[in-house]
């Protein structure tokens, strides 16, 4: 059946029947003639190849066709009002009731989370937040599902119907202690890079940070040495700092350990050339519907999260 060709007009007229049984009654409740009911009921007839309602003393009886499409037509013409119909308006100064679940890693919960907690406490006060573990595994589902309303991080980006705002671009560096014996000779290559243990953060939900480096180095033929993992990223700065292990991660979560920590930042080595990537905002479809979760997007979209420049 042709989409196009169909009137949505008669789904209106179907359903005004089906809930008055009578074609004058669905007139008034469609402020349209007793012809033009009639006429719509004749070419839902064809349309459907059904009769739909049977004459029985004065009331128009559903078929048993008619009573089988009567639920999902229902649903078609509430699908479409919502959508059409406009937001309601939502004020985050008084709301009450109301919480959200983030889905956030552990470089969110470092680099996203304080702006974001900070910033909706002073604009919303009263709504709560739930801060859950990012399952990169099953986050699209949950998001479908409305389990959780925000993911935040990098990489997550998923189906097309799933709401996705760039907050910033993210970038790798490489760090290793200020006191590190065999850097002090200032010699800085990919040679140098290989040759030294590497401490490596990967959790057991995500091994991307390790695919995109190692990856890189299998193209090039080059392989390193990871003498130590960690499930953690806030472990890795401070066991690079009192060690001769060297780490690569996440710029924006580096400078928040350089100072305390005594940390040097180098440059990850020309050759590997990982370029930077988008940390992302990702909603389910219901952001399209709600209004408040619409506005918690709009929100966190507006603050300044962008780390310092390379």
């Amino acid at each position: 059946m042709n989409l196009a060709s169909i009137d949505l007009n008669l789904l209106v007229v179907f359903d005004a029947l089906y809930q008055t049984r009578n074609v004058t009654a669905a007139g008034k409740r469609l402020n349209r003639a007793q012809p033009s009911v009639s006429n719509a009921l004749a070419r839902l007839r064809v349309l459907l190849g059904d009769p739909l309602f049977a004459r029985s003393g004065g009331a128009m009886v559903p078929t048993p066709r008619a009573h089988q499409l009567m639920p999902q037509i229902r649903q078609v013409l509430e699908q479409i009002q919502q959508a059409l119909a406009p937001p309601a308006h939502f004020d985050p100064a008084s709301a009450r009731d109301r919480r959200f679940t983030l889905a956030a890693g552990d470089y969110a919960d470092i680099t996203l989370l304080p702006a974001i907690i900070g910033a909706l406490r002073r604009a919303a006060p009263s709504i709560d937040l739930r801060v859950s573990r990012l399952d990169r595994r099953h986050i699209h589902q949950q998001l479908e599902r409305g389990e959780v309303d925000i993911a935040l991080g990098g990489h997550i980006s998923g189906p097309e119907s799933h709401y996705v705002r760039r907050l910033f671009d993210e970038h790798l560096v490489c760090i290793a202690s200020r006191q590190h014996p065999q850097l002090a000779d200032g010699r800085w290559d990919l040679a140098r890079y290989l040759s030294l243990p590497h401490g490596l953060y990967a959790p057991t939900d995500d091994g991307s940070g390790r695919g995109i480096v190692d990856r890189r180095l299998a193209e090039i033929g080059g392989q390193r040495r990871v003498a130590a993992t960690f499930s953690h990223i806030v472990a890795l700065p401070a066991v690079v700092a009192a060690s001769d292990l060297i780490a690569t991660l996440a710029a924006s979560v580096a400078r928040r350990y350089a100072d305390a920590l005594q940390i040097q930042f180098l440059p990850l080595p020309e050759e590997l050339a990982i370029p930077s990537f988008p940390i992302e905002l990702v909603a389910g479809r219901q952001v399209k519907r709600d209004p408040a979760l619409a506005w918690l997007c709009d929100a966190i979209g507006q603050l300044n999260l962008s780390p310092l420049p390379r």
